[in-house]
């Protein structure tokens, strides 16, 4: 097993006023030629968002894009005619396909809004532009991984165009888990949204990864209570 651990302060940051963000890969002015993605996972941004403000109308192609809020409400608007708002305790997918428009504003006036933007490269190009959205609730148990996205429609949680495999969990003090991948060619990219974990005898805190690789399970301990995303992605 190989793992490479990735500290929160390590990563790129930008600041713009009514945006603050860190960039875990390479991301507009933020630009590391040794961090330009894990596999297929190609941006995870850990994005801040001032009130009433956002992200303007603007294009994507070919992206599987997933949001996660973890506080505050995000509205949604797109080129299929999709208005909806995303809140913390929802995921959202947004498979950009043959291209896309939409936009992404703090729904609140008073409250800022974080939440986590990911990018996947999808394994097909040009698919049919899709949007899906689920809470959260309705898939997680108590101090266990669950299943959040997939690449198969009938699974639970979301779904996108790749063999990927997203799983959250949150766990009390001391809690052991192990995680066995769908495939051992995979990697995972495993996010410390809250708390502490301790794998292969390495500690992270509250956002930093591992990636992990050449390995077909992994096993971790939640060293305080901690709440965790693990993203199994094809790697080669």
């Amino acid at each position: 097993m190989k793992v490479q651990i990735h500290q929160a302060d390590e990563r790129g940051k930008s600041d713009l006023g009514w945006l603050k963000s860190a960039h875990s890969f390479s991301f507009s002015s933020f630009y590391d030629p040794q961090k330009m993605g894990f596999g297929m996972l190609r941006v995870l941004n850990d994005d801040w968002v001032a009130p009433g403000m956002g992200f303007g109308t603007h294009p994507h192609q070919n992206m599987e894009i997933i949001s996660i809020p973890i506080s505050g409400t995000l509205e949604h608007k797109d080129s299929m005619g999709t208005v909806s708002v995303i809140e913390a305790g929802d995921i959202q997918v947004m498979s950009a396909g043959t291209g896309i428009h939409h936009s992404e504003i703090n729904k609140s006036k008073k409250e800022p809004v974080s939440f986590l933007q990911i990018w996947v490269i999808p394994e097909e190009q040009d698919v049919e532009p899709r949007y899906q959205q689920l809470k959260l609730a309705e898939l997680l148990k108590p101090n266990e991984l669950s299943q959040v996205l997939s690449p198969n429609e009938g699974d639970p949680g979301v779904w996108i165009h790749q063999q990927a495999y997203f799983s959250m969990g949150r766990f009390n003090q001391e809690t052991a888990t192990a995680y066995p991948l769908k495939n051992p060619e995979h990697g995972v990219y495993l996010f410390v949204l809250e708390g502490q974990v301790s794998i292969e005898g390495k500690t992270l805190g509250r956002r930093d990864a591992a990636a992990i690789s050449n390995a077909e399970s992994i096993a971790f301990t939640a060293t305080d209570k901690t709440e965790v995303l693990l993203m199994e992605i094809p790697i080669r």
